[in-house]
């Protein structure tokens, strides 16, 4: 007896390591991530270096959450010089360094900085990731021949390891269509990687529409000149909310959800949600790209099911953009990137509730 009740518990403890989520309660969605919006920027410490760059250092922020995760988004006024966008961690033993999360420019200077790592975390080209969660942080904001005309700074927090249930569905979404322009990243031949810009430029066309603002529908190769990061690609998730919201009155930033039910609430509201979701995994059964791909949630099917805007999509072949993917199959796809989407709209607009603390308040 003994022996079999030993054999049961090994059982027991190699399935929760074999399945590290089984070791952990569920997790509420306002412990899950956490959006933190910053509108005003007088707290800021500013000062002029002997170079001429300007500074700005922020108060510490603290997240509420024990994150390990972290996505910074910022929109200014387009800048013509570069604007260096710093982050680091504040524990009650250390503080850490600064990490560079992206050199901003209006013009071609942008880029990621490679091979950020050391003993307290690392960042994946847009995302810094730390070994050791819950720090509060301090950004820190260098302008070189640029105006400092900051906006707006979004700070994305998750905790990757938290689990949290299914929610309600919200079925005022079902059957609802927000009518958006359909465009191809595949415009110029050999250009295949423009997934994101190619669902910016859409989701800006939708606010082009509805806000009669000619201006703000840009087509798929400029929004693709507009982001490109040197060292990434176009596919930088903080360089294309950049993008749009540099233009006057856009609200524009990158944060994770929780739950496919959130994204009903958005719909629900017209708003359409750009999402990150591999291409393989929307529609099992397609080769393996390697690598994430953007996609343009624009509705809910009548079962539930999700209409997308796919801009990996041949034109020539007599594709259209607009997709229905099964439910399940988009909740697994976009989790693979931790339910992150690019928040794109008018600064007026009247946004859902948000009962977990997932965007923006304004």
């Amino acid at each position: 007896m003994m022996r079999a009740k030993a054999v049961l518990i090994a059982l027991l403890m190699m399935s929760v390591l074999e399945n590290p989520s089984k070791a952990r309660a569920e997790t509420s969605p306002a412990d899950q991530c956490r959006f933190v919006g910053i509108h005003r920027f007088d707290g800021f410490q500013t000062e002029t270096a002997p170079n001429g760059d300007v500074v700005q250092l922020s108060p510490v922020i603290n997240a509420s959450i024990a994150w390990n995760e972290l996505v910074i988004s910022w929109n200014t006024a387009p800048v013509e010089g570069t604007m260096k966008v710093e982050v680091r961690g504040i524990y009650p033993d250390h503080k850490t360094g600064f990490y560079t999360m992206g050199i901003w420019s209006a013009l071609g200077q942008r880029h990621s900085e490679r091979g950020q790592k050391d003993a307290d975390g690392r960042v994946n080209t847009d995302t810094i990731v730390m070994q050791r969660s819950g720090a509060a942080v301090q950004l820190r904001i260098t302008w070189n021949g640029a105006r400092h005309s900051l906006k707006f700074l979004g700070l994305s927090f998750l905790d990757n390891r938290a689990r949290t249930g299914a929610f309600p569905e919200n079925r005022a979404a079902w059957g609802k269509i927000v009518e958006t322009p359909e465009r191809s990243q595949h415009v110029i031949p050999g250009e295949e990687g423009w997934c994101s810009p190619a669902s910016v430029s859409m989701a800006l066309a939708h606010w082009s529409q509805a806000l009669h603002r000619p201006e703000l529908d840009v087509d798929v190769p400029s929004a693709a000149k507009a982001v490109i990061d040197k060292n990434y690609g176009a596919g930088n998730w903080p360089f294309n909310t950049a993008f749009a919201g540099s233009f006057d009155g856009m609200r524009a930033y990158v944060t994770r959800f929780s739950d496919i039910s959130e994204l009903e609430q958005w719909i629900a509201a017209g708003i359409p949600v750009i999402i990150s979701a591999p291409w393989n995994l929307l529609h099992p059964g397609r080769n393996d790209t390697g690598s994430g791909h953007l996609v343009v949630c624009i509705g809910f099917a009548k079962n539930g099911d999700v209409v997308i805007n796919d801009p990996a999509t041949n034109l020539n072949a007599g594709q259209h953009v607009r997709h229905i993917y099964a439910r399940q199959n988009v909740v697994d796809a976009w989790r693979k990137s931790r339910n992150t989407v690019y928040l794109i709209y008018p600064e007026t607009a009247k946004l859902p509730a948000d009962k977990f603390g997932h965007w923006d308040k304004q």
